[in-house]
């Protein structure tokens, strides 16, 4: 199980400062979640498929296409010709704008 020194090493990796009151308190919580953990692995689960969800749930998948129209022409369409020349084009900084 875990030792209250456990408990101040965590707080010392999480750079957490604790009291000895809160070693204590953080202890039992700890302690109680292990113990969960510990009779949750007891159980036999022998031919059981393990499963990514409590229901038999099948999330509809669509076809992956690239919608004509998308956001990037959008986009184009917003700027005004002399903005539209430059999105294709990368300037360093302190280059001046034509």
């Amino acid at each position: 199980m875990i030792s209250h020194d456990d408990v101040r090493r965590i707080a010392d990796l999480a750079r957490l400062e604790v009291t000895a009151e809160e070693v204590d308190a953080v202890h039992g919580k700890l302690a109680a979640i292990f113990g969960l953990i510990d009779e949750l692995a007891a159980v036999d689960t022998t031919g059981i498929e393990p499963m990514a969800h409590v229901l038999d749930a099948v999330l509809p998948l669509r076809e992956d296409t690239r919608p004509q129209g998308g956001p990037e022409g959008r986009v184009r369409r917003s700027f005004d010709a002399a903005d539209t020349r430059r999105l294709g084009s990368r300037r360093r900084p302190n280059e001046a704008v034509e």
